[in-house]
């Protein structure tokens, strides 16, 4: 394992982000309330990486976090991502909070970057309607361009989830499930319980919304370079755009802050190895689902 770790560095950083970002499907994975461990010399990383980048930079990546999002998706158009054909399998309410088989429900997709969730669950459920929204203009209109684009079967729209109301697009409490999949790391901690207030209105009681995303000790987390780092578990890529690294515990805590309660919230861990690439990529993800209170209780 570390001497394919070493071999990293022969990868470029391009190569790297294209095997990192297939490893989402987890075929071979376990799940459970602890992150992975360590190694030795990657505790020593961890312990000597506490530069921060400056307040002023700090600011400007904030202010121009849109643009550089914008501009990661006019790079690498709609072939980055691979489309999240597990989304079914791993988050069984899509299915199971039918009442009856056929039964037409209603999700919001906060953060549906270029489709790769969207298509696929518009192909596997034909009683779905799906509200789907992004930061980037850019990546509504490759949605909006996607040959399986239906406007009966769904709305999408451009949206700044810390800052626009959903309302303006989504009936309030309407939604049957909202999926926060890659989204909440890529927001500034401060502003997380922002995005989380604002799908808590659309959402029906009793409904959950379905989240999966890094995890503390990922191999992303891992391999960002000195003077990379924003905060704690917070870092920024050579692109501009930003990366949170959740625990467990600041999750809960965020979504019961909110109203929130805990339905799972687990650490999935798996281990991709590249034979090609001399690669082996732990990967560390948190899956959670947390749920709107019922009405009354």
């Amino acid at each position: 394992m570390n001497e394919s770790r070493h071999q990293q560095s022969d990868v470029s950083e391009a190569q790297l982000d294209a095997i990192i970002s297939s490893c989402e499907d987890g075929a071979f994975q376990t799940r459970g309330q602890k992150t992975r461990m360590l190694t030795p010399e990657e505790v020593k990383k961890l312990a000597t990486d506490q530069i921060l980048v400056s307040d002023f930079k700090q600011q400007k990546l904030e202010k121009e976090a849109q643009k550089n999002w914008d501009l990661f998706y006019k790079r690498n158009s709609t072939n980055f991502f691979k489309d999240r054909h597990w989304t079914t399998r791993e988050f069984e309410e899509l299915k199971a909070c039918r009442q009856f088989a056929d039964q037409k429900l209603t999700i919001l997709e906060a953060g549906c970057g270029v489709g790769n969730c969207l298509f696929p669950l518009l192909e596997e459920d034909e009683n779905l309607f799906v509200y789907a929204c992004d930061f980037s203009p850019r990546a509504v209109e490759y949605v909006k361009q996607n040959p399986l684009y239906d406007a009966q079967r769904c709305k999408v729209f451009q949206c700044d989830l810390t800052k626009n109301d959903l309302l303006e697009n989504v009936p309030p409490e309407s939604v049957d499930a909202v999926m926060l999949i890659f989204v909440l790391s890529a927001i500034h901690p401060e502003k997380m319980h922002l995005v989380l207030r604002n799908i808590y209105k659309v959402l029906k009681p009793g409904k959950c919304v379905l989240f999966r995303d890094y995890g503390l000790h990922d191999h992303a987390m891992l391999r960002f370079k000195p003077a990379n780092k924003l905060g704690e578990n917070f870092y920024v890529r050579q692109d501009g755009t930003r990366s949170f690294f959740f625990t467990d515990d600041f999750l809960a805590e965020l979504f019961l802050s909110v109203g929130y309660e805990q339905v799972v919230n687990e650490y999935v861990l798996r281990e991709t190895v590249n034979k090609k690439e001399g690669l082996c990529v732990p990967r560390v993800f948190l899956q959670s689902k947390f749920q709107k209170p019922q009405r009354g209780i």
